[in-house]
């Protein structure tokens, strides 16, 4: 198979071209120097060439009077500036070839430095994340909810990496790399051991005992088998109030294990854990999932409270889910109220808790406390 495939390479390139195996089943092909210095064409050039190779080691392979088959993957990396050893080069054509695999095989990549960028930032800040968590970077903001008459209902945790030189870095940036790389789990074993301890504060004060607290679940935390033992554990360590505790997730979740989600879901409302559905109308949830989980609250997402003034579709979408709320008798809350305009709005729509930042951005705990004392119209 391997003579074929390098008979096959040989015939794919001019005579002063170089085509080597480098080990097992990998080859490198050297295009001569005679290459376009324009790059675009360059590159033109080396697509040419490899489309040619992808096309010639596609075609069946006979050995021992039996046919066989395989596909190829090739990266590419152009160079003409001398600046790159040898080993540098290499490695951006191995690279490139691991994207064209990671795209479905039998096809070419070219190396990216954007791309490699990307990747290597994402690397080192994967190695930031670990660390965050081993020194206590991680702190927790809170968004204040409110009822119709704006009172102070709770607040949602929203997590923030105290960053020891970017400042605060907000959960889009980094929460994807944790979810990939797993450390979502002791992440969010962290956020909600800090909540329970919250919540427990709040029962000895009494200007914030009656607060309850929001807390975002991935689908990837949820599908851990150890999840709702985990979330006893901290409710026992801390002496939280379940009822207090309320957990928000996506619709990503019914794309996973329903009848395993809804187990877990009702083995914690057994205990008095409340559960959201974040982010309502734009993903995958349909009436009859909804109808199963045993939720308390539907969220708007504010992509729809956004607009909704001047897109008399938005406005309808969320009137719309006020009313499947109401008539499943989930409470409904609207996220990213901005103005009063907004808020008049889905007041007359029926809505039954808002939040944003018309009554409050994330912030430390103090703001809170501080909102609680006065008031939210003071």
């Amino acid at each position: 198979m391997i003579q074929q495939v390098a008979q096959r390479l040989t015939t794919c390139v001019r005579e002063y071209d170089t085509v080597t195996r480098q080990s097992g089943d990998e080859f490198i092909i050297v295009l001569a120097a005679d290459l376009s210095e324009t790059p675009t064409l360059a590159s033109a050039q080396a697509m040419a060439v490899g489309e040619k190779v992808l096309a010639a080691l596609s075609r069946p392979y006979v050995i021992d009077d039996q046919e066989h088959h395989c596909s190829a993957s090739i990266g590419v990396t152009l160079f003409g500036n001398h600046t790159l050893t040898a080993d540098e080069l290499l490695k951006r054509a191995d690279q490139a070839m691991y994207q064209a695999k990671a795209g479905g095989r039998n096809a070419l990549r070219f190396f990216d430095a954007v791309v490699q960028d990307a990747r290597h930032q994402r690397s080192s800040l994967e190695t930031e994340l670990r660390q965050a968590l081993q020194r206590g970077e991680f702190a927790l903001h809170y968004q204040p909810e409110v009822d119709s008459d704006r009172r102070l209902l709770g607040a949602e945790a929203l997590l923030r990496w105290q960053h020891p030189h970017r400042g605060c870095v907000q959960p889009d940036e980094f929460i994807a790399i944790a979810e990939g790389t797993g450390l979502i789990h002791q992440l969010g074993r962290w956020v909600i051991a800090t909540a329970c301890a919250q919540l427990a504060a709040w029962a000895a004060d009494p200007e914030m005992a009656g607060l309850r607290l929001s807390v975002n679940i991935s689908a990837r935390q949820l599908r851990d088998q150890r999840f709702v033992q985990q979330v006893l554990d901290a409710f026992d360590r801390s002496g939280a109030d379940p009822t207090r505790l309320k957990f928000e997730l996506t619709e990503s979740v019914m794309l996973d294990d329903v009848n395993d989600t809804v187990v877990k879901m009702n083995a914690l409302k057994e205990r008095g854990v409340g559960f959201s559905l974040d982010d309502f109308g734009t993903g995958y949830a349909s009436l009859a999932y909804l109808r199963r989980l045993p939720l308390d609250r539907l969220k708007i997402d504010r992509s729809f409270v956004r607009d909704m003034l001047t897109n008399a579709r938005d406005a309808t979408v969320a009137r719309t889910i006020v009313e499947l709320g109401r008539s499943l008798g989930l409470t409904v809350i609207a996220e990213g109220v901005e103005t009063q305009a907004q808020y008049e709005l889905l007041a007359r729509f029926g809505c039954h808790v808002f939040q944003g930042n018309l009554f409050g951005m994330p912030a430390p705990i103090e703001a809170l406390r501080q909102m609680a004392r006065r008031g939210v119209e003071a």
